[in-house]
């Protein structure tokens, strides 16, 4: 069954706290990105070799699994659009919509120790991309489909929110 997606525009967490995570992007540092990824994506593997990591805990919600399939992809996409950045002037990323690559993948059906394998690798990769930014690339600007702009700084915080969200969903 498939989920109703998320319409909600995310990109206010750049700016102030996540009443639901607690995420709080002014306590973020750059130069922290990198270790904190590693950090959050050191915690992914525990929850997806639950036992239930591939239950939903209702007709609503994404399972544990789905959730890390979704982050690792995330680590992946936002890996590209750093690269974009750094290799372009502004350039758009192109258009991603989670949920129909949520269906059109089965997270549902992916095997929870492979996913967080690759989730693991994915999270090196992207720390590895942001502790190689240097000091002068961090207000190159990126935009999304929708028009919002991001320098490399606010796309690194708008980054890692999402993995910090998600593990707090599943109680990671």
């Amino acid at each position: 069954m498939a989920i109703t997606p998320d319409t909600k525009n995310w990109t206010w967490v750049v700016e102030r706290p996540c009443p639901d995570c607690g995420f709080d992007p002014a306590t973020v540092e750059f130069a922290a990105i990198p270790e904190l990824t590693r950090a959050n994506a050191r915690r992914w593997p525990a929850v997806l070799a639950r036992p239930d990591a591939a239950l939903r805990p209702d007709e609503r919600t994404w399972s544990p699994l789905e959730y890390g399939a979704h982050v690792r992809d995330v680590l992946r996409i936002f890996r590209e659009r750093l690269q974009l950045m750094l290799d372009r002037d502004d350039p758009v990323f192109a258009n991603w919509d989670q949920d129909a690559t949520a269906v059109a993948e089965r997270y549902g059906e992916q095997d929870p120790a492979v996913v967080a394998d690759e989730l693991t690798a994915a999270a090196e990769a992207i720390a590895d991309a942001f502790a190689a930014v240097p000091e002068g690339a961090l207000g190159r600007r990126g935009l999304r489909s929708d028009g919002s702009a991001f320098t490399v700084r606010t796309l690194a915080v708008y980054f890692l929110h999402d993995p910090v969200h998600h593990l707090n969903d599943v109680r990671g």
